[in-house]
């Protein structure tokens, strides 16, 4: 399980460090830097599939993804004495961002190009991963370094404790997650890349008049709802004969008394059909609302039958009715029990569901309110020494 997560330079987080449980509600008004967490999150997904720099690069690039405030925010600036001013920087361009466990760490560290030529690169704009480090234990310290990549160099910890050359070297673009996940030489390292591409995300679960979701397609087994909630009753089916049906029907009588899901698959394309309590005929998934419809695909993806290490969602709440959100809160606490959950929500209601929830079922729920000050993001409470012990790589 993830104790700690760690952003700094990105978007409005300027330094955050976030200590994390079984279940996490990061909470917050609107721009208080919710989504910012969340994309960070998806971020350190994306590099253990050598897709960071790309994803960068679709929010416009580093320049557009990095802290735009001062340097530095002085005692007087902050106490109203003086306006927000530029300052001259002390430090490189960087973005950082990592994750501690209780096992293992991971740190990244991203900056600008050197600028080469004559003649010069096309893509002298795409940022460059500078650091990245690899460590034992819940907090970074040289002695518990495991694998380390400076620039274009690796060097792995060997069995004796002594340091080996990784071999060859590393593009600048290029993760050592995704090139030195060695089973032999850097098996740790292959154990980090497995679990981050492990992680799960949900954020934008279509329910419009064309969403996949509504659709009757050709289904197979499916243990896994994708992004977008396409071959839900597939998920659906799946759950009931492999996974926990209990469970299942539990969800939709919690949520819809009197109701009941069923999957039609005479012709060999999985329908959804919806029996309502009071209603002569069966509604197929083209008919249900936005928010009926919406609720099912969270069923899918929290009762799935291969869990994640970490299961991240956005929002879940989003065109539910206030009467849904105690059905819901018990498919989050659900999950809980074989997978961490990092939720994101600004609905108080939704979030005294969840709270009321793990209380009952006795689950490890903490939540972290992100608020604003001087444009930059920060936990609520927080002091310099309530937040877990982080440090990260130097150059």
């Amino acid at each position: 399980m993830l104790t700690t997560v760690a952003v700094e330079s990105y978007r409005s987080l300027r330094r955050v460090v976030v200590p994390l449980g079984r279940v996490t509600v990061v909470t917050g008004a609107n721009g208080s830097g919710k989504s910012s967490l969340y994309r960070a999150l998806r971020l350190l997904a994306d590099a253990s599939r050598n897709g960071a720099v790309a994803a960068l690069a679709r929010e416009g690039g580093l320049q557009s993804t990095l802290w735009a405030g001062p340097d530095q925010l002085g005692k007087s600036v902050r106490r109203g004495e003086y306006p927000v001013q530029g300052t001259v920087r002390s430090g490189p361009v960087s973005l950082r961002m990592g994750f501690a466990s209780n096992d293992y760490g991971y740190a990244v560290d991203f900056g600008l190009p050197v600028p080469s030529g004559p003649p010069p690169s096309a893509f002298g704009l795409d940022p460059e991963i500078k650091r990245e480090a690899l460590w034992a234990g819940p907090f970074f310290r040289p002695a518990t370094l495991l694998v380390d990549r400076k620039n274009a160099s690796v060097r792995i910890r060997g069995a004796a404790g002594d340091w080996e050359d990784g071999g060859g070297g590393l593009q600048t673009f290029d993760s050592m997650l995704s090139e030195f996940a060695d089973p032999r030489r850097a098996p740790e390292l292959m154990t980090v890349r497995e679990r981050l591409r492990g992680w799960r995300f949900y954020d934008h679960l279509r329910t419009d008049v064309d969403a996949p979701a509504r659709q009757a397609r050709i289904g197979t087994r499916t243990p896994v709802l994708d992004a977008e909630g396409a071959h839900l009753a597939a998920a659906l089916q799946t759950i009931r004969e492999i996974g926990d049906a209990g469970a299942l029907d539990h969800a939709i009588e919690q949520a819809f008394p009197g109701s009941s899901v069923a999957v039609e698959t005479g012709t060999g394309r999985f329908e959804l059909t919806f029996r309502q309590h009071g209603l002569l005929r069966p509604l197929a998934a083209a008919e249900l609302s936005d928010g009926t419809l919406r609720y099912l695909l969270w069923v899918a993806a929290l009762l799935t039958p291969r869990p994640p290490e970490l299961l991240v969602l956005n929002e879940p709440e989003t065109s539910l009715h206030p009467d849904l959100l105690p059905a819901l809160a018990d498919l989050v606490v659900t999950a809980a029990k074989e997978t961490q959950v990092i939720l994101v929500t600004h609905s108080r209601p939704f979030l005294a569901a969840l709270q009321a929830g793990a209380g009952e079922s006795g689950q490890d729920l903490r939540t972290i309110e992100l608020v604003k000050e001087f444009g930059q993001t920060a936990i609520a409470g927080q002091g310099p020494l309530d937040e877990p012990p982080w440090k990260w790589p130097s150059r």
